[in-house]
């Protein structure tokens, strides 16, 4: 290993983190939390229970659209670390090639795990109408 910290071919590990691994789980839980906490407000302070839930709705389907552009940009880079390479699974050799593909095909696989929640729990807010 060279003094910049750059291996062979090129990696620099000390740039990268595993932050990106859990990006996409948080990112769909910050949906869940607005989502959800959204329409727990606007019921709560609703006069009639009755009231339609468009307004709320909207706001929802702002927060799926921030969050599934966030969770594909996170799993765009997770392809590009698992791509960097042609090389078969398993990546289990304890090299960087192997380490970075191995995070880069599990950040990807979180990161379609993410969108698919992200999808289901707008699903709620699709087929609920009122408060009630």
């Amino acid at each position: 290993m060279s003094t910049s910290g750059t291996t062979g071919s090129g990696l620099a590990e000390e740039h990268e983190s595993l932050w990106v691994l859990v990006a996409s789980p948080t990112i769909w839980a910050a949906h869940f939390l607005l989502s959800y906490g959204t329409a727990a407000i606007w019921c709560a302070k609703a006069a009639d229970p009755d009231q339609s839930l468009d307004p709320v709705r909207v706001a929802i389907a702002v927060f799926t659209a921030v969050a599934l552009v966030a969770i594909g940009v996170v799993g765009r880079r997770g392809w590009k670390s698992h791509a960097l390479a042609p090389s078969e699974p398993p990546h289990d050799v304890d090299t960087p090639q192997d380490r970075h593909r191995f995070l880069g095909f599990a950040t990807l696989l979180l990161s379609g795990l993410s969108a698919i929640a992200v999808l289901y729990e707008t699903l709620a807010a699709v087929f609920i109408g009122t408060c009630r």
